[in-house]
């Protein structure tokens, strides 16, 4: 049995991610039917918008659950509590004003779950910092979509208790409040709406990045429990890495990145394949464990660099915007896939 850092706290970041996912698959669901219900052409256009960013991000955080390495389910309290405000927001009882206003407080409890996410991952491991680092763009992005979500229950709730329009002066208000917000993070994704999502590029080297981590605490520690632990997510994760490219990537760049080419990266990852499995028989104790992890770094950092400079330039050469967005979504849910496949085969170990 490899040993694998999916201790209690990484255990409990796996299931809040889970949450967030589920939460954010509401929200879309949720616009979708206030895009249906609203006439007012300004309110449905940023509803609109909203709908497009919350689609773009349950991108990043499908991204962020693979990258992270542990498959989990929603906690049975969150999947109860999302079918009564799917009921809710689906029935008559409340009106568009309650159901938006309902909607803009899933929108803080996605943001208070972001940032505890964030927070814990500090405490936990520079890895796990790494994976979710995602999920501040979403953040950001939530936090902006809640100052939209005021002023539109502004605007619903004055119709709803006078017959009158408000003050058009909150649309100017909330494009400030927003405004200043960006200015304060540093960043300007809250107010853009035609970003694109990651290609595959950007998930490939996601996961190059986590694993020289991995491989830096492992060096670093000198406790044969937690070296063990370590290289057992770098098995995973490399396991799980390996197989989504040779079932996904490699056959579709093959053509244009060549026969031989091609071929080179899949004989390197067998060789990663080779020695993960020689290392899995190293007692982490032993002065030839470590030894033996520089050797994969070697092999690995070849592997990465090949990857990272000739590949994503073909890639990029043959490849459109859409083509390779559709790579990344077949390939992330390839690991997710795998990643559950292993998780299984360990538990049965």
């Amino acid at each position: 049995m490899v040993a694998t850092l999916d201790d209690t706290k990484r255990s409990a970041i796996a299931v809040k991610l889970a949450d967030t996912k589920a939460i954010q698959q509401l929200l879309i669901e949720n616009e979708q039917l206030f895009l249906r219900e609203i006439s007012d052409s300004e309110i449905k256009e940023r509803v609109q918008n909203i709908l497009n960013d919350d689609q773009k991000n349950l991108g990043i955080l499908e991204t962020v659950i693979g990258q992270y390495g542990i498959q989990a389910q929603p906690k049975q309290t969150v999947t109860q509590f999302i079918e009564k405000v799917r009921e809710l927001i689906k029935g008559s009882e409340l009106s568009l004003y309650e159901k938006v206003f309902q909607h803009e407080l899933l929108k803080h409890q996605q943001v208070i779950s972001g940032l505890t996410i964030h927070k814990a991952a500090q405490k936990v491991g520079a890895d796990v910092l790494l994976a979710i680092g995602p999920l501040n763009t979403i953040n950001f992005e939530n936090r902006a979509h809640q100052e939209q979500l005021k002023g539109i229950l502004e605007i619903l709730g004055v119709r709803e208790l006078t017959g009158q329009d408000a003050d058009q002066g909150i649309w100017a208000r909330v494009q400030d409040a927003v405004a200043a917000f960006s200015g304060v993070v540093g960043s300007v994704v809250t107010q853009n709406t035609d970003k694109q999502d990651l290609n595959i590029q950007d998930v490939i080297r996601l996961d190059h990045s986590k694993v020289n981590t991995l491989f830096t605490e492992l060096l670093a520690s000198n406790d044969p429990q937690k070296i063990q632990e370590y290289f057992g997510q770098i098995y995973k994760d490399l396991s799980a890495h390996a197989e989504a490219e040779e079932e996904v990537v490699y056959p579709r760049v093959r053509p244009f990145y060549g026969e031989n080419d091609t071929q080179e990266l899949y004989d390197e990852q067998a060789e990663v394949k080779r020695i993960l499995d020689e290392i899995k028989a190293i007692s982490p104790s032993s002065s030839q464990f470590k030894d033996k992890v520089k050797q994969l770094i070697d092999i690995v950092g070849d592997h990465i660099r090949q990857e990272e400079s000739t590949l994503f330039a073909a890639i990029r050469n043959n490849l459109n915007t859409e083509q390779s967005e559709q790579l990344a979504t077949e390939f992330k849910a390839a690991k997710v896939r795998i990643q559950e496949k292993l998780g299984v085969v360990n538990q049965q170990r």
